[in-house]
């Protein structure tokens, strides 16, 4: 019998207690110093084993101590601050598939671990690109080359957004050295060796596919056998993101388990052909040993993914205990291997799908633990019930993770779980097996494989656009998705339980939060991380206005589709009312076509003949000096262009003034030191064009051309800010500039250093000094992270009184 208070070493609640205590120490905003770490990791090791009273709270020790320890080496191998944007020649082999683009192809790049290579380095993995106009000099870079190259390289940075990815969190789970780009790679780089090894196996393998199969469908074959999903547009992953189907298209744990079962079955009918040869090994065993290689082939025919590794790693635990004779229940074998999975790398849990994976399964165990018994009629139904079970039970972390919520993922789960796992994928299967032992052999499997897929794509692209598909949903609070989660669990519970209608109350933080919409007469700016670049979204009590929408750059970034989008989607804008490009350049205007298509905003304002390739076909206002209008008691003005004015790029952006109750705030887009001292001079004629304003953001992004003494003195700023990237090589915001806004009594943000920022003109809060002013929240200072300490631009960072 089950005792709570002597647990087992490895039972549900030890492992409870593990992943407790790693997410607590990836959680927390700072690394403990390592020797500490260490020293309680030793304790704690002793305590799980020794100490049986204790043992989860020694579980939960240990977890802390040893994510702490695997982060702060993870961020030990990045680079460090003083060799940021350095040439470097190094030597190495490419990792993994490169990804070939229209002007870059990226790849992964393992340094060699020699004395000739740059010390910081040696032995670590970076992520490089090489840009050329002409695809055919990148088409010599595959998987599996050693090259020598100059690469010019920085520490992994990303934008901090609220909904954005994180990408210094991909980085620590990564454990990325570095990001860089190659220096002249037509006459620097040389391969030093041919394709060799896993890699190149694969790559060779995804070039024969794409040979044999000329259809569309070549591109999931190649996704389903090989994880190669460099072949699908963004297009194709909009479907699949509709239709929650992304956990099946790119190499998923169930893919793993089908082999494993093949393999198994394999081994179980050759010892029913040979009954001789159970007297020398069990054919449990030998079952459980076949499952276990099985899947080690597949998890390396996909290049070890992390969900093929995990994945394994529960077949391992499972066949483990076979092999060891001993039983269990399957919530017993599925808590050792969550503990099996984080022995082996802790930051396994900084990604969305170790929760997706273990969640799933841990739900179906508890709430279908018959569902393989009975005849097909009941086995149809426990398939259908265990598709209910994983859409309501996995909603709410779906919904935490990701910011939204697919209403069509259980009916197309319905049709793809049977139909690509147990038909698409063993035909891609068989046909790369078949392939391996003889060249031209899997490539009618390959077909097959094909014509299956492709006559259901056209269904899942119309449920896709119907009103079932993506369901986006506000960024939620901290609790929110225990109380769904609580729901979920009431909701699942036996028939005839009582109040199950009210856990749906659990679920409304989740599914519909606080917008945090500013009351009548008050605005809120969000200055959001596009890079270098600009974006501001100014709301009101039931208005919304974009100003600008960052950069997109001819390598695919586009700051509108990447960055602008999903902060609005987060911040739970349903609609733009206005968007204003301050001027055409790509660093304002490159993402309004992307903002544009997911909130199509009527109202569209830019400078008069305005020129640049985002603004082409739009229909667009003027913003002519003088324009205003009022939403919900808040004044919108144009200072700048006046009438008349020539379009002369960053000189006449649109200049625009925000009036509230409570405050005002300048949006300044990339005007120089000449129209700052003209609208100085105009505001000295005209109490309407004030400038006066308690924010400002600082023209053309700090540079030294803007920032005029006199236009700083006359805004009388309290909080200035700087929209800019990372590292640019503009070098914004300059020292000086920034040092003339805090001279003049003005608290500085960037949101290099900062993240977005987030500021309220309203009236003050419960418990402020009346007439405080605004606040401002920057999202590294409200949402810290462990990482953001190691990569803080010294100097810059906005710090609260």
């Amino acid at each position: 019998m089950f005792d709570a208070a002597r647990p087992p070493p490895f039972g549900k609640l030890v492992a409870i207690a593990l992943l407790a205590g790693i997410g607590a120490a990836l959680a927390s905003p700072r690394l403990l110093p390592w020797p500490a770490m260490a020293l309680l990791l030793a304790a704690a090791t002793v305590g799980w084993w020794r100490l049986r009273r204790a043992r989860a709270l020694a579980a939960f020790a240990f977890g802390f101590a040893l994510a702490s320890l695997h982060a702060a080496h993870a961020l030990a191998l990045q680079l460090p601050l003083d060799w940021e944007r350095r040439d470097v020649a190094v030597s190495g082999r490419i990792v993994d598939l490169p990804t070939h683009e229209t002007r870059r192809t990226q790849f992964r790049f393992r340094v060699d671990d020699d004395v000739a290579q740059p010390a910081p380095l040696r032995g670590r993995l970076l992520r490089l690109a090489w840009y050329d106009d002409d695809p055919r000099s990148r088409a010599a870079l595959k998987a599996g080359q050693r090259w020598r190259l100059q690469a010019r390289v920085r520490a992994p940075r990303g934008l901090r957004n609220p909904g954005g990815p994180d990408a210094e969190k991909y980085a620590l789970a990564q454990r990325l050295g570095a990001n860089g780009y190659l220096r002249d790679p037509a006459a620097q780089a040389r391969m030093l060796a041919p394709p060799a090894g896993l890699d190149a196996w694969r790559e060779a393998m995804c070039e024969r596919i794409a040979t044999a199969v000329t259809t569309p469908g070549s591109r999931f074959v190649r996704a389903l056998a090989l994880g190669d999903t460099r072949g699908l547009d963004d297009a194709d992953w909009e479907v699949l993101r509709a239709n929650g189907l992304t956990h099946l298209i790119a190499i998923s744990g169930f893919h793993v388990g089908l082999v494993a079962g093949f393999f198994a079955l394999c081994a179980r009918g050759l010892w029913w052909l040979w009954p001789g040869l159970g007297r020398r090994v069990p054919a449990v065993a030998a079952a459980a040993v076949a499952a276990m290689l099985g899947g080690l082939l597949y998890a390396a025919a996909a290049g070890f993914a992390l969900p093929t590794v995990r994945t394994w790693l529960m077949i391992a635990v499972v066949a483990g205990l076979r092999l060891a004779r001993r039983g269990g229940h399957g919530v017993d074998a599925l808590a050792l291997a969550a503990i099996a999975v984080v022995l082996a790398d802790p930051l396994a849990v900084l990604g969305a799908g170790f929760w997706l994976s273990f969640l799933g399964v841990a739900w179906l165990l508890w709430c279908l633990p018959a569902m393989g018994e009975g005849g097909w009629r009941e086995r149809l139904g426990g398939f259908v019930s265990a598709q209910g079970v994983a859409s309501l039970g996995l909603l709410p972390v779906c919904a935490a993770l990701f910011g939204q919520a697919s209403l069509a993922g259980p009916l197309a789960n319905l049709v793809a779980v049977p139909w690509w796992s147990l038909l698409v994928v063993p035909l891609a299967l068989v046909g790369t097996g078949l392939e391996t032992l003889h060249a031209g052999a899997g490539e009618f499997a390959w077909r097959w494989a094909a014509a299956c897929f492709e006559p259901g794509w056209p269904g899942f692209q119309a449920l896709a656009g119907s009103r079932l598909a993506l369901w986006w949903l506000p960024e939620p609070r901290w609790f929110a998705l225990p109380l769904a989660l609580l729901g979920a669990f009431w909701l699942l519970l036996p028939r005839g339980t009582p109040g199950k209608a009210l856990a749906v109350l659990l679920w409304l933080p989740l599914l519909w939060p606080d917008r945090r919409l500013p009351a009548p007469g008050e605005a809120e700016l969000v200055v959001i991380d596009v890079g270098q670049g600009l974006s501001v979204l100014v709301r009101t009590a039931n208005h919304s206005l974009l100003f600008d929408a960052g950069p997109a750059v001819r390598d695919g970034f586009d700051a509108g589709e990447r960055a602008v989008v999903p902060a609005l989607h987060a911040l739970g804008v349903r609609r733009l009312d206005a968007a204003v490009a301050s001027h055409g350049d790509q660093d304002h205007a490159g993402g309004l076509a992307a903002v544009l298509r997911a909130f199509p905003a009527p109202l569209r304002f830019a400078p008069p003949d305005v020129e640049g390739a985002a603004l082409r076909g739009l229909r667009l206002r003027t913003c002519e000096a003088g324009r205003e209008w009022r939403w919900d008691g808040v004044r919108l003005r144009f200072l700048h262009p006046p009438a008349h004015f020539p379009y002369l790029r960053n000189e006449s952006s649109c200049v625009l003034r925000i009036d509230t109750e409570h405050g005002s705030a300048l949006l300044t887009g990339d005007i120089g030191e000449v129209v700052e001292r003209d609208l100085v001079r105009r505001a000295a004629l005209s109490p309407a064009d004030s400038l006066r304003a308690d924010v400002v953001l600082i023209a053309h992004h700090g540079s030294a051309e803007s920032s005029d003494p006199a236009f700083v003195r006359a805004t009388g700023a309290r909080y200035a800010l700087a929209s800019s990237g990372h590292g640019n090589r503009f070098g914004h915001p300059r020292a000086d500039v920034l040092e003339r806004w805090r001279r003049a009594g003005a608290a500085v943000a960037d949101t290099a250093a900062d993240g977005a920022l987030r500021i309220r003109l309203g009236a003050p809060a419960h418990g402020r000094e009346s007439g405080a002013g605004p606040v401002l929240e920057s999202r590294r200072q409200a949402h810290p992270r462990l990482w953001d300490a190691a990569r803080r631009a010294p100097g810059l960072s906005y710090r609260p009184d």
